[in-house]
């Protein structure tokens, strides 16, 4: 399907601003990837450099590094994708490198981040002791939407960790890590850490939780999984929990207030909790004030 001219337009404008705010190293590494042009002579800013350097790309490549970035236009027809199986659809996929010592941690932050959306990898949990676990392992580097590092002690002596760091960063994804006993070192010394010693893992995965929200890479992945987990609320506290994670979201689509509307008439849990139908009305008009 081709972009009509409105389309390429709005495309090229929210690539711009989303890649933006990154580092010039990240902003070409980007570019480079999706084999579009880079030039060290620019002197202007970074969103003008983007509209430039992006504005000749073809419709495929657009809606590519759309993508990326965490934006499509509602309507137009996408590619289809590979799903893994170890991925839950609809949701952000996050990939935790981890230590062998330490994949019970991993798997217990795993479980507590399924609660706001987001889809963890951990690999001594997710690949079958029959798979071939190096394949699965890069599919999952290959697909996932973001990586952070469990830095315990002697991570950096792991012989697969810094190469899943280094496969992350070079698809341009955000990557974060938690100190555990080891700090930051090398490219990743100079992305966004978090100290994880003395937290519960609930704690940390709403640490998480909040980056993943305002991050304009990830920030659309998590607004989807959050409607779509409302809309499945089980129980009275769960419609209201996920009431709260909605009405902290900085990212709405117009699909969005629709589908939470619906929702309060759809599901009991939702129409019978204290307070949150009146709640899904005022965040419906809040967004219809804002245009969207």
């Amino acid at each position: 399907m081709a972009l009509t001219p409105s389309q390429r337009v709005t495309l090229v404008k929210q690539i711009a601003d989303r890649l933006g705010d990154e580092d010039w190293p990240l902003i070409d590494l980007t570019l480079k990837e999706f084999g579009l042009p880079i030039t060290d002579t620019w002197s202007g800013s970074k969103e003008n450099y983007l509209i430039q350097q992006v504005g000749g790309a073809t419709d495929t490549v657009l809606m590519q590094v759309a993508a990326h970035v965490g934006y499509e236009i509602q309507g137009i027809e996408q590619s289809p994708t590979f799903e893994p199986p170890f991925w839950t659809k609809g949701q952000l996929r996050l990939f935790v490198s981890h230590l062998a010592a330490h994949r019970v941690f991993a798997g217990e932050l795993q479980e507590s981040l399924a609660k706001y959306g987001i889809s963890a990898f951990v690999a001594h949990n997710d690949i079958e002791p029959t798979a071939e676990w190096q394949t699965q392992i890069e599919t999952a580097l290959g697909t996932c939407d973001a990586l952070v590092a469990l830095l315990h002690p002697n991570f950096h002596e792991s012989r697969w960790t810094d190469q899943e760091i280094g496969y992350a960063m070079g698809r341009g994804v955000p990557v974060f890590s938690v100190r555990f006993g080891q700090d930051p070192y090398g490219f990743i010394g100079r992305f966004q850490a978090f100290n994880g010693n003395g937290k519960t893992v609930d704690q940390l995965a709403h640490e998480l939780f909040l980056v993943y929200l305002t991050h304009k890479q990830t920030e659309r992945s998590v607004a989807s999984a959050l409607v779509g987990l409302f809309e499945k609320s089980g129980s009275f506290n769960t419609a209201k929990r996920l009431m709260g994670q909605l009405e902290a979201l900085q990212y709405w689509e117009t699909g969005f207030s629709g589908r939470i509307a619906a929702a309060v008439e759809a599901n009991g849990q939702i129409e019978g909790s204290w307070g949150v139908p009146a709640r899904v009305a005022a965040l419906v008009e809040s967004w219809k004030q804002k245009g969207i």
